[in-house]
């Protein structure tokens, strides 16, 4: 028995020498660009954490400080389907916006987001982590940017190699527009977006390589259909990548790289994307016949050809076939296009194509990132990047692979819709990436080369060494070190002592800046106020319905559009429109109904229920009006009334909007005006006894007005400090208006 034991113990440490033995074999260059990459990713996560300086701590999981206003509507599809499972959005009827239709939730948003987002969050309370849905919506985000460059990473190296994929992923984990997306609280179809674009643009190109054995090929166009398909669940710019890739493939055909491993990865990848996209509720099969996917189907049927030409054994027979298949599809393309059978791109990607149409459309143009990029745009966005953006395109022509063909294409079509909406930024931010990358790097290689090489031998070496020596490259290297110090360290932006970069992620949620275009030194908490007191004080809205006897009504909210989506999930209450902008009719009426006269706008108000409206302006301490809020909306509010702008007013030289009498009689004018007097005026002019007759003055002068609506929330909020005027501190204030109405 002894002897066992011994044996056996000899045994064991027999093994554990063995294991001792082992020892795990890392080269100096994997050990270096682990490093590296694991940096870029550290930098990508945590810059993009830099707004919670505005956010409590600890995290108040009643008040939601996500950021700008599409992120409420995906928490609340998110929160919708954690409490209630993951089909139950697609019999959602949300009755709590566009007041009195609502919308089906299954064709009004895609579900992407939210599943992804869901399923992650339960996953993470499943392993027991101390976080509820508010806060993980908030580091969603920053957590996809980090996951984003860790994916762009790999797109890089297939094109350039692994220097290239380092460069595009660190100058995507600090690109300023990439940023803005991915930041801490914006929870949006574009965090998951530009991951699933480059997921599948790596996918794609894995799989039409022909060096590849043929069934890794198929499982990499598999993979490529599958992210297009959750592309195309996720962000309504799923048609971009598409017609990009089409317009890809069209050029390797002219380019005489037709080849049967392309025809058929082209057809698998296709295939399950526009599988998954057709039962996507948003999309529907109206998806698969709209004008923008019909080049998938003609470069599908154009490979067809090739692949029948290929086969044919003579060359009649190969004319003859080819000649007869292209004919019967256009019979029937044509005999479907007089039918009827596809459908035209919705206004907003007409826009996009020719931004001429934008103008007939003011509710599109209305929007801030809709409109045309100036050239210096991009400068200010990308920085240095800017310049070595031709360079990086003259690399990729030269190299002339599928990959680079696939980047000149790349850079070029975002480059132009870039131009024409500033927020496509975004989508040019990745192409932008991974160009100049491959510019980097290809800029950068001889002189590296020269550093790295050995004492000359031959003659021919020393002459050549003593017109460049390694002086010329060490300063060589240094000039593009001191290039990127520009974007990345001093900045881009004259007016502003940090780098865009810096600027773009240490910004405030716009809810904790009270949506006001600048970086104030706390939160403001005017509107969080007013939303959270409506929560609290207003009626529950319908279906809710009012005790016998009760004179309370169930709350309908009427504001602009801007706030629709934080008055329906943080004040919890029903509005007459949102950001989503389903129905342009209704939100011509709130333009209406804001410039018209008081009796006109009851009238409007009557009709759809409405018990309490919504104001919001800005003004400073001395009574002078500020461009947030609507004070700087109204001119869009005529525009899409299809009224006269110079009917209510015009600018000055100053550029000062200066009100007309008909102007000053608006329902807008008197509720930003009266509401500015409560708070400013009243109680904060010094001049409290001439505050307070110019007050009254303006109640007896409005006296109608008062009869219709009632003020009944107004913030008090402490301003923000700009300066002084004739000797006296000057503050902003965000004032946030709510208004019952009196029939």
């Amino acid at each position: 028995m002894k002897a066992k034991v011994i044996s056996r113990i000899s045994q064991i440490g027999s093994w554990l020498r063995k294991l001792g033995a082992l020892r795990l074999e890392v080269s100096h260059s994997s050990l270096l660009h682990g490093s590296s990459i694991f940096l870029i990713l550290l930098i990508a996560f945590l810059v993009r954490l830099l707004p919670i300086r505005w956010i409590p701590s600890p995290w108040i999981p009643d008040h939601y400080y996500l950021s700008e206003f599409d992120p409420y509507f995906q928490y609340r599809i998110t929160e919708h389907i954690v409490e209630n499972g993951f089909l139950s959005w697609l019999n959602w009827h949300d009755d709590m916006g566009w007041y009195p239709w609502g919308r089906d939730m299954a064709t009004a948003s895609f579900p992407g987001l939210a599943l992804t987002a869901a399923s992650f969050y339960m996953i993470v309370r499943a392993l027991g982590a101390p976080i509820d849905l508010v806060q993980f919506s908030l580091a969603f985000p920053a957590v996809m940017g980090a996951v984003t460059c860790f994916v762009m990473y790999f797109v890089g190296k297939d094109i350039g190699g692994e220097s290239v994929g380092l460069f595009s992923a660190f100058f995507l984990a600090l690109n300023s527009s990439y940023i803005g997306r991915t930041s801490l609280g914006f929870f949006d179809d574009e965090t998951v977006g530009i991951f699933g674009i480059l997921l599948f643009i790596l996918f794609f190109l894995r799989a039409i390589e022909k060096e590849r054995p043929l069934k890794d090929g198929i499982m990499c166009a598999v993979a490529a259909g599958l992210s297009l398909g959750y592309l195309s669940a996720s962000w309504g710019a799923t048609r971009y990548p598409m017609d990009v890739t089409v317009l890809f493939v069209f050029v390797l055909l002219l380019a005489a790289r037709y080849s049967s491993r392309l025809f058929l990865d082209y057809g698998v990848c296709f295939g399950v994307a526009l599988l998954i996209a057709g039962n996507v509720p948003k999309l529907g099969i109206g998806f698969l016949r709209e004008v923008s996917v019909l080049p998938v189907y003609g470069i599908f049927l154009i490979l067809c050809a090739f692949e029948i030409y290929h086969r044919m054994k003579t060359q009649k027979m190969k004319v003859l076939g080819v000649a007869g298949f292209l004919a019967i599809i256009l019979v029937i393309f044509a005999s479907l296009w007089i039918l009827g059978y596809f459908e035209t791109l919705a206004g907003r990607y007409v826009s996009v194509l020719n931004p001429l149409e934008r103008a007939a459309s003011p509710l599109i143009e209305s929007v801030a990132e809709h409109r045309a990029s100036a050239w210096g745009t991009f400068y200010f966005d990308f920085g240095v990047l800017a310049l070595f953006i031709p360079i990086g395109l003259f690399f990729a022509v030269q190299m002339a692979t599928d990959r680079s063909i696939f980047v000149s294409i790349f850079v070029l079509t975002s480059l132009y819709f870039a131009g024409s909406m500033v927020r496509l930024t975004l989508i040019m931010s990745p192409a932008v990436c991974l160009v100049c990358a491959l510019g980097v790097v290809r800029l950068m290689k001889p002189f590296v080369t020269l550093l790295n090489e050995s004492a000359a031998t031959s003659k021919r070496k020393v002459l050549f060494r003593t017109r460049l020596g390694k002086e010329f490259s060490v300063g060589f290297l240094i000039v593009i070190f001191l290039l990127f110090t520009l974007t990345y360290v001093v900045g881009t932006d004259s007016r502003s002592q940090r780098p865009r970069v810096f600027d773009q992620a240490y910004s405030p949620v716009t809810i904790a800046s009270a949506s006001m275009g600048f970086r104030p030194g706390d939160i403001i908490t005017d509107w969080l106020d007013a939303l959270i007191w409506m929560r609290e004080n207003l009626p529950p809205s319908p279906p809710w319905q009012p005790p016998p006897g009760s004179n309370l009504k169930p709350t309908i909210v009427a504001s602009w559009w801007d706030y629709g989506y934080w008055i329906t999930t943080i004040a919890n209450r029903t509005s007459l429109a949102d950001n989503g902008t389903l129905n342009t009719t209704q939100i011509a009426q709130i333009a209406q109904m804001f410039m018209s006269r008081e009796n006109e706008s009851i009238e409007i108000l009557k009709k759809y229920d409405v018990t309490h409206v919504v104001v919001f302006t800005t003004a400073d301490s001395t009574g002078q009006d500020h461009s947030w809020g609507e004070a700087g909306k109204f001119t869009w509010m005529i525009k899409i009334a299809g009224l006269n702008e110079s009917d209510f007013g015009s600018y000055s030289q100053q550029g000062a909007w200066q009100w007309s009498s008909y102007g000053q009689n608006t329902t807008l004018y008197k509720m930003m005006t009266y509401g500015k007097y409560v708070n400013l005026v009243e109680e904060r002019q010094q001049n409290a006894q001439l505050a307070l007759q110019q007050y009254y003055e303006l109640l007896a002068q409005w006296e109608y007005f008062n009869k219709c609506f009632t003020l009944v929330y107004s913030s008090k909020g402490q301003g923000v400090y700009l300066g002084t005027s004739n000797n006296e501190p000057v503050y902003l204030y965000a004032i946030i208006l709510v208004y019952e109405v009196v029939y």
